[in-house]
């Protein structure tokens, strides 16, 4: 009886800790899009004001000192700060989910269902279909990102489309800001759905698009260099040595489940480049790794692999496998050849690894500091929330 009740209790605490998490979640979301909206109210009447009387920094600077003093405890008057308040207001509509534009409105997307608890890999987001949107009025969800997110986008992605799926990877994968910045830097946004593949005529419509968005080309493996030659097994242990930034530039959802993973066909015995599994769109992903250029006969024994795991490995649930083929090269027209008849979802993808830099060229480069002295504040965004 004891054990029943020790249960209940520890069943209960469990669920009104659940509870609180949630409440906390929620009242995070209401005050940042409330401080968002503020923002937004901001910069229109410092812009209808300004066009008004055609006054100049000075003003915002006074403005800076004398709201300051009357909100000592309120962050975000500063000078640059309302000047993005005012870049702010001039991206975006009231509502602060249409970009400002004067193309007639299209069906909104659900993205106010992305706060709610919602199971994300309902809502597939790939850039071919992205690509397909009008460059504007289509719902963003600014609201649902932090004021620094929010600042880094505007000013570093102008296509909408773009910014757009940006702030789907924030949502989806918690990204950081330092993060975001890292992926706009290396055009993760152009990377995916550039890949070779068959996902549309070897899988569901909905699928095929939930794998593109997944799935990028080229692969940047930039934490393993090579003084001499290498081949794919010295690439398999390094991404395995690193595997924790191997998992970050293979995307949300992916765990490693092994290197060289023995599977038994027939009494022979295979190992598996590499083997992974997506927690969001679950199913296994085999990546057979080559170091060379692209071959059409490395097709037939990934298409293997993919046909033996969803036999062997495969569970109640799961979806069917995926190949990846990463080499250093390939000729997409016969990549497209390659994979017109295979039965099995497969991508082809390219990938890079970090370079070497001979030592006097290192001592050449210049230091954190001086890159700091060169470029001052004028790169900074600070979070204000």
């Amino acid at each position: 009886m004891k054990e029943t009740k020790m249960q209940t209790y520890t069943t209960l605490l469990r669920h009104i800790k659940q509870r609180v998490a949630q409440g906390q979640q929620r009242a995070i979301y209401s005050a940042n899009e409330e401080m968002l909206r503020m923002y937004w109210d901001i910069g229109e009447m410092l812009i209808g004001s300004q066009m008004a009387d055609g006054w100049g920094q000075k003003t915002l600077e006074r403005l800076s000192v004398d709201l300051k003093n009357d909100f000592p405890k309120i962050k975000g008057f500063s000078v640059r700060n309302m000047q993005f308040m005012m870049q702010f207001y001039e991206e975006y509509n009231k509502e602060l989910t249409l970009p400002k534009c004067n193309t007639p409105e299209i069906t909104k997307l659900p993205i106010s269902q992305l706060n709610k608890n919602t199971n994300m890999d309902k809502y597939p987001i790939a850039q071919s279909s992205i690509s397909q949107l009008p460059t504007c009025n289509f719902e963003l969800p600014v609201k649902h990102l932090s004021w620094t997110h929010n600042l880094v986008l505007i000013q570093k992605v102008k296509d909408i489309r773009a910014r757009y799926w940006y702030m789907i990877q924030c949502i989806k994968s918690n990204w950081r800001v330092d993060y975001l910045k890292e992926v706009i830097a290396r055009d993760d946004y152009g990377k995916h759905g550039a890949l070779a593949n068959n996902f549309a005529e070897t899988l569901p419509s909905n699928e095929a698009h939930e794998v593109s968005s997944m799935l990028k080309d080229p692969y940047i493996f930039d934490m393993l260099t090579f003084t001499e030659e290498y081949n794919e097994r010295d690439v398999e242990i390094g991404l395995v040595k690193h595997v924790e930034q191997f998992l970050v530039e293979m995307g949300a959802g992916f765990g490693f489940m092994g290197r060289q993973y023995h599977i038994e066909v027939s009494g022979d015995d295979y190992y598996i480049d590499l083997l992974m599994y997506n927690a969001f769109m679950h199913r296994y992903l085999v990546v057979e790794l080559k170091n060379t250029d692209f071959k059409p006969e490395y097709i037939g024994k990934l298409n293997f692999y993919c046909s033996a795991v969803d036999d062997i490995l495969c569970r109640e649930g799961d979806n069917r496998t995926i190949g990846l083929l990463l080499c250093k090269t390939k000729d997409k027209v016969k990549a497209e050849y390659a994979l017109r008849d295979i039965i099995k979802p497969i991508g082809i993808s390219d990938y890079e690894l970090g370079q070497v830099l001979p030592n006097d060229f290192r001592g050449s480069l210049p230091t954190i500091e001086e890159i700091e002295s060169e470029f001052g504040d004028s790169d900074k965004v600070v979070e204000e929330v």
